[in-house]
């Protein structure tokens, strides 16, 4: 270990004899490792919230969608490119025909669309309208209060009712009580029955203004675009989710006339699949910050190439006395790379407090809970140290390839 401690020794001798320059690796080091760390940190953060949400809501409860693709998908409107127009739509019978299964606890649709909301003077454009089952609160979490969410009869009958989100009511009725009021919808008139508040969560500040309404209601009065309803399932008690979502796929497949060996028309989405999609989405994000990161430990490499260089040209003489003293190449190799290590690992250091810190004000400042993965810390101090060892092997070489001769003869 003594040639380890040496050479840490001589590169904190390098850093307090030559600060400026020792100064500037360590800033490239040290940015591109805080960079590392609170990319790591926030996303790590943001991945807790959303399982928080996943598990906030019915956790046995599977989705019916007429197409699933995991990941980024961007689409120019060709077939090519929107799988989801080879599979058939989603029908009422089916939704019907997987609520009379034994397996099945009940079964929620959904549907989309955006319009016109008023009351009174106060006129709302584009906001979100959900057409919903009776049971929708219990898949989505969160609370009906004050008032209630509509009945399985309102539900069947279509009737004009509606039950508003917070925002919707603050930008609405502005400090009003909006129970029983009537609120036009695309120009129909709807009572507002209850004022839904959903689960706390990291997006709950930037949800749009939202209003629910029984799904036959949202097809009766409101234009939307037909063939993207999706389907929640509930399994029944004394089934497991697996054994209820084979019985929904079996019947699906009956209904649709498909043969064994053809695949499935449509998609069968677990609350495991959503999170992995959601994984993978952040793992881009961290993977393009990681590669921007890098051009920080690149800027530090340059710097270490630099500051070794000129260590080593400074340090000549001293080479060719210990070579003539009996050390080995690979002794002046070791010293070498330990001392570029040593130099980028201070680098790292400073870049994980840096980080920490940041990350802290981050976590404590806004709605998203940092924290630094373990892992992060680990990767950050092992990045740091191989730029060093990648960087100051051409140095650390030069030094060993120095003839002992001329080297004693420097000036």
């Amino acid at each position: 270990m003594t040639p380890l401690f040496e050479g840490v020794g001589i590169a904190l001798d390098s850093l307090r004899a030559h600060k400026g320059r020792a100064a500037l690796t360590i800033m490239g080091v040290a940015i591109g490792v805080t960079v590392v760390m609170v990319i790591a940190a926030m996303i790590s953060g943001i991945n807790r919230s959303v399982s928080g949400i996943f598990e906030s809501i019915a956790p046995r409860t599977f989705l019916v969608w007429r197409f699933f693709q995991a990941g980024v998908n961007i689409s120019d409107g060709s077939d090519e490119s929107s799988p989801w127009r080879r599979n058939p739509e989603i029908t009422e019978i089916e939704a019907d025909r997987i609520a009379l299964l034994p397996s099945v606890r009940y079964v929620t649709r959904r549907d989309e669309s955006s319009a016109i909301v008023a009351f009174g003077n106060v006129r709302l454009e584009s906001v979100e309208v959900g057409g919903l089952s009776a049971q929708w609160v219990e898949v989505n979490g969160g609370d009906v209060f004050p008032g209630r969410t509509f009945t399985r009869l309102e539900d069947l009958a279509s009737s004009p009712v509606a039950v508003i989100s917070r925002k919707l009511e603050d930008q609405l009725f502005r400090g009003r009580d909006p129970i029983d009021q009537t609120i036009h919808i695309a120009g129909v008139p709807f009572t507002v029955i209850g004022v839904y508040t959903p689960p706390p969560s990291l997006f709950s500040g930037s949800t749009p203004p939202f209003v629910g309404i029984p799904h036959g209601a949202l097809a009766k009065y409101v234009p939307y675009v037909k063939g993207m309803m999706r389907l929640a399932v509930a399994p029944a008690p004394g089934y497991t989710q697996q054994q209820s979502m084979d019985e929904v796929i079996a019947t699906l497949r009956s209904l649709r006339g498909l043969k064994p060996a053809q695949e499935n028309n449509f998609s069968i989405v677990t609350q495991d699949k959503l999170l992995d999609s959601w994984n993978q989405v952040t793992g881009m994000f961290f993977l393009v910050m990681l590669v921007l990161s890098s051009i920080g430990l690149m800027v530090g490499g340059v710097g270490v190439v630099a500051i070794m260089t000129i260590s080593v040209t400074e340090r000549t003489r001293e080479i060719g006395v210990r070579k003539a003293l009996g050390a080995t190449r690979r002794e002046i190799l070791w010293q070498f790379l330990v001392e570029a290590a040593t130099l980028t690992l201070v680098g790292g250091a400073v870049g994980m407090l840096l980080g920490g810190v940041v990350a802290f004000a981050i976590a404590h400042l806004t709605a998203i809970p940092a924290n630094v993965p373990l892992g992060s810390v680990v990767a950050a101090l092992v990045a740091a140290a191989l730029t060093g060892i990648v960087f100051g092997l051409y140095p650390a070489n030069k030094a060993a390839r120095l003839d002992p001769v001329e080297a004693l003869r420097y000036e």
